[in-house]
């Protein structure tokens, strides 16, 4: 039986290295799919909570877990010898970037080593982590075929996939996202696309694996450099008194030629504030400049500085300084309704307002405690709004809108507020200043 047929039976085994945002929901969609699973991670408090059943990521429901765990299609594991028993294996992991802003490849480098001692004839190896075109055949084929003797695309197959996952989207899952798939070798691309045509609605085979890396990175691009440019218009509107989220909205009207962007206290996630940036450090390679990009980074830089301005416009309108001044920051992850706190704006913002001499406070219903980030370790719980004396504090900060936050209350509660999310309507503008 040829590899091909094998997964169309669903009979051979998926192996994902990388338990996170990206693996687990991707891990579980081949499990209910019919195949059999090994979830991998170094991290061996996430897969005790796998093996019990148990999530650590709010919007994947434990009854998922649960139901591959009992199926005995699910086998978390932190032994790496197992990837002996996969017929393909997924790489699912972190690309962040270093202080210089050069792309950190340290994870897939390390994960690509780990297989190579394992590989065998026949198995694929796809790469799905965000990165830049050339990392497939560049940086990850030479690892995987100096470690095992074997040679890609004719012992063993090589592809690229990028992921697409957006948390806690209601309208798209995993399975229902169109997957992009690339290969040096055709073989290679024709069994990722085997393997992908099982689990998702569609999938999108390009001509190599570069040309599936340049997609992720134009997709990040393209969304970085429209919100970089709304949130300047939005400095730029708000220097005039003019409201730019009614410009946006009014905008929108338009049936054609307009997509609306919407401003906020910079940018986060990880795959927005990264991803461009592998681009830009790829072009140098080449002798060019990303001014595009660049220019947007500046931009998103900018904005927890101009989230911090207006907090201290507001409290000189009141004749407060924000040295010693009480600050409640409300949501702290980076977008609404996930636990997600990577590349936050609002771990920027407190650091701001914390050199600045500030008391900080935060509220975040789905973050009791602010988890440790690649840059921030923050020893801080999140208040009880319904116990607290919210007038206590000199400002209230809106910085993550999420849907389940009584924004309301928190009106009547606080003396002033800073919203960067346009949460709070027109008629309830005397005490509060939009940023």
């Amino acid at each position: 039986m040829n590899k091909i047929e094998k997964i169309k039976k669903k009979e051979a085994v998926v192996g994902i290295i990388g338990m996170g945002y990206v693996g687990l929901p991707l891990v579980l969609t081949f499990t209910e799919k019919g195949f059999k699973t090994i979830g991998f991670d170094i991290d061996s408090t996430k897969i005790e909570k796998l093996k019990k059943g148990q999530s650590y990521i709010k919007h994947i429901l434990p009854e998922r877990i649960k139901k591959a765990r009992i199926e005995q299609r699910f086998n978390p594991t932190d032994d790496f010898s197992l990837i002996k028993e996969c017929d393909a294996i997924l790489i699912c992991l972190p690309t962040p970037l270093d202080k210089f802003r050069n792309p950190d490849l340290s994870f897939i480098t390390k994960s690509g080593k780990i297989i190579s001692r394992y590989l065998k004839k026949g198995q694929i190896v796809i790469l799905e982590s965000s990165t830049y075109p050339g990392t497939t055949e560049e940086v990850l084929r030479p690892i995987l075929e100096q470690g095992s003797s074997l040679t890609a695309h004719k012992d063993f197959y090589l592809a690229y996939s990028p992921e697409r996952e957006d948390p806690n989207n209601p309208n798209y899952t995993t399975e229902t996202i169109p997957k992009v798939v690339g290969a040096k070798g055709k073989l290679s691309r024709d069994i990722a696309v085997a393997l992908y045509n099982e689990i998702v609605v569609k999938t999108v085979p390009v001509s190599s694996a570069e040309a599936a890396e340049a997609t992720k990175i134009f997709e990040n691009v393209f969304r970085a450099v429209n919100i970089a440019l709304v949130n300047e218009l939005k400095i730029i509107l708000d220097r005039m008194g003019i409201d730019v989220w009614e410009v946006i909205k009014a905008a929108s009207t338009k049936p054609f030629g307009f997509m609306p962007f919407w401003p906020g206290p910079g940018l986060g996630g990880h795959c927005i504030p990264i991803d461009p940036f592998y681009l830009t450090y790829k072009a140098r390679e080449y002798e060019l400049n990303t001014r595009f990009i660049e220019l947007a980074g500046e931009v998103l830089n900018y904005m927890p500085y101009f989230v911090y301005d207006k907090i201290t416009h507001a409290l000189n309108s009141v004749k407060k300084s924000v040295n010693g001044s009480r600050v409640l920051l409300i949501g702290m992850s980076y977008k609404p309704d996930v636990d997600d706190m990577r590349e936050s704006p609002s771990l920027k913002i407190m650091e701001i307002l914390l050199k600045n001499g500030a008391d900080v406070d935060y509220y975040d219903p789905y973050l009791p405690v602010l988890p440790k980030t690649r840059q921030y370790n923050y020893t801080k719980e999140s208040v009880d709004i319904s116990k607290e004396d919210l007038s206590k504090y000199d400002v209230g900060v809106v910085i993550t809108n999420h849907s389940n936050i009584d924004y309301a209350a928190l009106y009547e509660k606080l003396t002033l507020i800073v919203d960067t999310r346009n949460v709070y309507t027109e008629d309830k503008r005397e005490k509060v200043v939009r940023s």
